[in-house]
Formats: structure tokens, sequence, C-alpha cells
């Protein structure tokens, strides 16, 4: 019966995932505002270009983004059995920036100049957290890793502060400012055939490895008694996923909370087990994020960032997500 019913929540949500795709597509504020009818598409040249050549890339880079950073949350959260970790979490996300900011300032303005600088520096937060956390001697595991995941954050962020502060006010700074506040207003195809290999990687890995996640999130003792190989399941699903997320943020910004709340959502549906929340966390953090980023650009006559909305967001759901658990708390007591 359990099984049954967990197969009709996929498909409904699978099917309203595909709703959303579909229904997006078609919004917009051109040439009315929120709505083009399909048939229009064989009638404006114009309206099919836009929908072909920045909508669609937009729209399917943004269903990627959302599960990725979905598929991350979930795996760090089970890893480091702590229900606050999200993907920035190891120096990745401050990495990008840093990253993004220092291509803007010195080497080149260029899409893609800034997109492989943000990945190799979200790659090299990973690495830099994962390397500090075998020198440091204090704790176990985990610890060691969320301390350097820490440190390596906050150098980056100290990076970011020091590259606005001696960019032109006039021209870099701005373009400084709105990557960091998260957006997907400039993809197009070459950008989303850029991060699908990263994003196929990290999500099919997860994927294959979901139900070990859940001998990965026990104690080590208790895991390696019952067969798992800690440090290289670890490694795989972090590099990979980690990657894949890295490569996302080199395009869309910084992009709070998804990663962070529907992992929640989908484990309020689904149950702890991550062979049932982790496919439900990917389509929910698909659709939540392609209907934020269609919100983006129809709610005002200018787009609002992506990583704002997100946050707003998510930030509303957490509330009522904690308020919710201290209701069943206080009843259940």
């Amino acid at each position: 019966m359990q099984s049954r019913r967990f197969t009709l929540m996929l498909t409904l949500l699978a099917a309203a995932v595909l709703l959303i795709m579909l229904a997006s597509v078609f919004i917009g504020r051109y040439p009315e505002p929120f709505w083009m009818p399909p048939a229009l598409m064989g009638q404006d040249p114009l309206a099919k270009r836009l929908l072909l050549s920045l909508r669609l890339p937009r729209l399917l880079t943004a269903l990627t983004l959302g599960m990725t950073l979905s598929a991350a949350g979930s795996v760090l959260q089970m890893i480091f059995r702590n229900p606050l970790v999200e993907p920035g979490f190891l120096g990745v996300s401050q990495g990008a920036a840093f990253g993004a900011a220092l291509s803007i300032l010195w080497f080149s303005s260029h899409p893609v100049t800034i997109e492989l600088s943000a990945t190799f520096f979200g790659l090299l937060g990973l690495l830099t957290s994962y390397w500090l956390s075998t020198r440091v001697r204090f704790g176990g595991w985990i610890l060691r890793l969320i301390l350097s995941g820490i440190a390596v954050s906050a150098i980056f962020s100290s990076g970011i502060g020091i590259l606005k502060y001696i960019a032109d006010p006039l021209s870099e700074l701005p373009e400084i400012t709105f990557w960091l506040l998260g957006g997907l207003y400039r993809v197009t195809w070459q950008d989303f055939v850029y991060v699908l290999p990263f994003a196929a990687v990290g999500l099919v890995t997860v994927w294959l490895m979901r139900w070990r996640l859940n001998l990965l999130c026990l104690h080590d003792a208790t895991a390696f008694s019952l067969g798992a190989s800690l440090t290289r399941e670890r490694l795989i699903l972090l590099v990979t996923i980690i990657s894949a997320t890295a490569a996302l943020t080199a395009i869309s910004g910084i992009i709070g909370w998804v990663g962070l709340i529907i992992p929640h959502i989908a484990r309020r549906l689904a149950g702890a087990s991550a062979e049932k929340s982790l496919p439900v966390a990917m389509l929910l953090g698909g659709g939540f994020t392609v209907a934020s980023d269609t919100l983006a650009r129809t709610m005002l006559a200018g787009e609002i960032p992506l990583g704002i909305l997100t946050s707003a967001i998510g930030a509303v759901l957490f509330i009522y997500l904690m308020m919710s658990m201290g209701w069943k708390a206080r009843h259940h007591g």
C-alpha cells in the first residue's frame, strides 16, 4: 500500500512539474503581459524566436538548477546529519562568487569566462575544505569538514568584499552585484549545454547511490559494520553533486534556500528514507525553481533577481515548517 501511494505521489509530482514547464513556456511579457497564445508562434517570428532561443533554455536551466540544488541539499543534510546544511556549505557558493567577481574585474565579462572562473573556484572551495579537514586535529570527520567549510567560505567572502571595494563603481561593481543577487536572465543554449554534463553526472550518481545514503547518515562504526565504504562513497557523492552545483552557480549566481528548504518538505511528504525523499526533493526543487523564475521575470516590468525571490519564499516556508513542527510537538506533548 505504501509503495503504491509513493508511486502515485511521484507520478502526480512529475505531472505537476511538466505542467509548470509547459505553462511557463508561454508566460511572459511579450507580446502581451503574462501570456503568449500558443497559436502566435506560427504567426509572429519574433515570438517564436523568443520562445525557442531565450525562454526554453532558461526554463530547462532553471529545472536543472532546482533539481541539482535540492539533490545536493538532501545529500549534504544526510551525510553531515545536520538539517541546516545547504549546497554552499563547503565553500562552493562563495568560491564560485569569488571566481565570477575575479573574472569580471580582471579577466573578462564574457559569460563563458565568468562560468569557467566560477566553476574553477567553486571546486577549489570544495577541495580546500576537504584538504583542511584532513589537517585539522579536532573532532570527528564530519565536524572537521564543517569547520573547514566555514573557514573557507569566510576567506572567499572576504575576497569578494575586497574585489567589490576595488571595482569600478560605474561599470564593474554593478555587474558583480547583480551576479551575486542570482538570476537566469542571461542564460542561452550555450550555457545550458555547458552545465548539462556536470548536472547529469551529479544527478545520475546521486540517484544510483540514493539507497546508500541511508547507511552513510549513520554513525561511522554502525555504517562500517553494515558494509559501507565510508570515505570512498562519501567522496564520490560530494565531488559529483558539488561539481554540478558549482557549474550551475557559475551561470546563475547564488540561489539561496532551495537546497535548504526543499529537502525538508520532501522528507515531510515521503519520509526520512533517501530512496523516497531524494526523487521527491528533485521534482519539488525543479518545479519550485521554474515557478520562481517565471514569477521573477513576469511580476514586474523589471526582472526581480531570482536569488531574492527564492530567499523570500524559502524563508516564509521555513518559518511555516518551524511553527507547524512546534505545534505538533506541543500537541503530542
